[in-house]
Parts: structure tokens; C-alpha cells; sequence
């Protein structure tokens, strides 16, 4: 729950930024200059408030996913030689307690997954080595959370936008059997609105393309240092019990 409160409290501050940067561009409007966002604005406007709209919910949504992802991930990053060697030392003056203690004062999965195996080292290795596996798995998926929704954004605002077109599309053989004429007059409006929806939906998937690679990215590093570092664990403690 806490997660979707921190979700739509970023969704919140990106609309109301959007509210106070077009109370902006009005402003410019009324001295007469047309600004790069005020022309996006237009074209938002001229590609039909409906599809647009969707369009823009998708993207509000998933970048606000997307920053809730990479401060997670960025705040859970830990230097993880600093790390096995701050239990490595804790080991060997004060024992297995003394070790948990300093993962106790470390934030991070890499720390939660030491702290899980040094609970179990008195079970023995394999005791240890399962414990550690098995919260690492745990962990993982908390990496991994939400990450779903941003590639359904991804996949969700070119389709969104292809809809726009084909109904853009309609709309112009629409005005033509009306009109009972093919001229450009008659069917630019609906080609318009077409390509419009088409260029948005590919820009906010492009967008969110991004991001969602860095996240990737990330997640893979902090994955990889999990490993190595539960590999690393394991050797302490087996170094430990000699």
C-alpha cells in the first residue's frame, strides 16, 4: 500500500507541474510568443483530447513507476566490499553476533541477505548457504517489483496511438463520403489528427523505453553484487568455522 501512496504522490506532482507550466504558457500567449511547450500544447489539443489524454496517463503513470524504481534502487546500493570486509573483520573479533550487528547498521539487500545466512550459520554451512539463497530470491523480487507495469506503458501508449490513427483515418473517409470529394481541404484534418497520435504515443514509449532499460541495468548490477557478495559470505563463514 505504501508503494502505491508513493506512486500516486508522484503521478500528483508531475500533474500539478503540468497545471503550472500551461498557467505559464498562457502568459506567453497573451505577450504575443508561441513557446516550444505551448506548441506541444496545440498539438495535444488538435490530436483530440480523448487518445491524448489516455496517452498522457500512461506516461504520467509509468515515469512516476520509473522514479519510484531507480530512488529504490539507488537506495539500494550498498559497496559491498566495504561490506564483506566490515563482517570479515566483525568475524574474527567478535563472532558471529558481532557480524550481525554490522549488518543490522547496513541498509540494503546485500546486508538483509548476510544478516539471513549469519542466522543460520550455527545450523552449519549448508543451513547458511540455503538461508542466504533463499532470501536472495526474496529480495530479487523486490528488485524486480513493479517493473511489469512500466514495459505494459511501453507496450500500451503505441497502441494507444495506432487506435488514434485509425480512427483519424476513419474520420477523413468519413469527410470524404460527406463531401463527396477527395481534396486536400477535406481530409487533412482527420490525417492530422492520425499522424498526431501516432508521433505521441511512439514519443511517451520511446520515454519510457528508457528508463526502463536503466532500471534494467540496475537491477541486473545490484543482482550480480548480491551473488558475489552471498559467494563471498559463504567463504567467511567457512573460514570461520575452521
Amino acid at each position: 500500500m505504501k508503494k502505491v501512496v508513493n506512486i500516486l504522490t508522484i503521478a500528483g506532482f508531475m500533474f500539478l507541474g503540468a497545471i503550472q507550466s500551461t498557467y505559464a504558457q498562457d502568459a506567453a500567449a497573451a505577450e504575443g510568443s508561441e513557446t516550444f511547450h505551448q506548441i506541444l500544447k496545440r498539438y495535444f489539443i488538435e490530436g483530440g483530447p480523448g487518445f491524448m489524454g489516455i496517452v498522457l496517463v500512461a506516461l504520467i503513470l509509468g515515469l512516476a513507476i520509473a522514479i519510484e524504481r531507480i530512488i529504490y534502487l539507488n537506495m539500494a546500493t550498498t559497496n559491498t566490499k566495504k561490506l564483506v570486509a566490515s563482517v570479515d573483520e566483525a568475524l574474527s573479533s567478535g563472532g558471529v553476533e558481532a557480524a550481525k550487528e554490522v549488518c543490522r547498521n547496513t541498509k540494503g539487500p546485500v546486508a538483509s541477505i548476510f544478516y539471513q545466512g549469519l542466522e543460520r550459520a550455527d545450523e552449519g554451512l549448508d543451513a547458511a548457504e540455503k538461508a542466504v539463497v533463499g532470501y536472495g530470491g526474496v529480495q530479487m523480487g523486490l528488485l524486480e517489483k513493479n517493473i511489469s507495469w512500466i514495459s505494459l506503458f511501453i507496450a500500451l501508449a503505441p497502441m494507444l496511438g495506432f487506435m488514434g490513427t485509425v480512427i483519424g483515418m476513419i474520420s477523413a473517409f468519413d469527410a470524404i463520403a460527406v463531401a463527396n470529394d477527395i481534396s486536400p481541404a477535406v481530409v487533412a484534418g482527420g490525417i492530422k489528427v492520425a499522424l498526431l497520435t501516432t508521433v505521441f504515443g511512439l514519443v511517451v514509449a520511446i520515454i519510457l523505453q528508457i528508463f526502463y532499460n536503466y532500471i534494467i541495468s540496475k537491477v541486473d548490477s545490484i543482482v550480480n553484487n548480491m551473488e558475489d557478495a552471498s559467494i563471498s559470505l559463504i567463504d567467511l563463514l567457512a573460514k570461520y568455522k575452521k
